[in-house]
């Protein structure tokens, strides 16, 4: 894995373990599975961004300058 043996998988866990305390690796665990979830869902997903057509944009726009036209009464 990596180009990494036993050894250097067995020093790399005893730093992680050193450096954030055994009560804290089930957070920490827990919170990258969580990103990379998240990160999938965010690759995988569609644009959710909707774009109206431009007759049905235009229409908007017209009604709307129609009524800024006309006089208030």
């Amino acid at each position: 894995m990596f180009g990494m043996g036993f050894g250097e998988l067995v020093l790399v866990l005893l730093i992680v373990v050193v450096v954030f305390g055994a009560t804290k690796l089930p957070q920490l665990g827990d919170g990258l599975g969580r990103a990379i979830k998240n990160f999938k869902r965010a690759v995988n997903a569609q644009n959710e961004i909707e774009v109206a057509p431009k007759n049905e944009a235009k229409g908007a726009l017209d009604d709307d300058a129609d009524r800024a036209s006309k006089p208030a009464k």
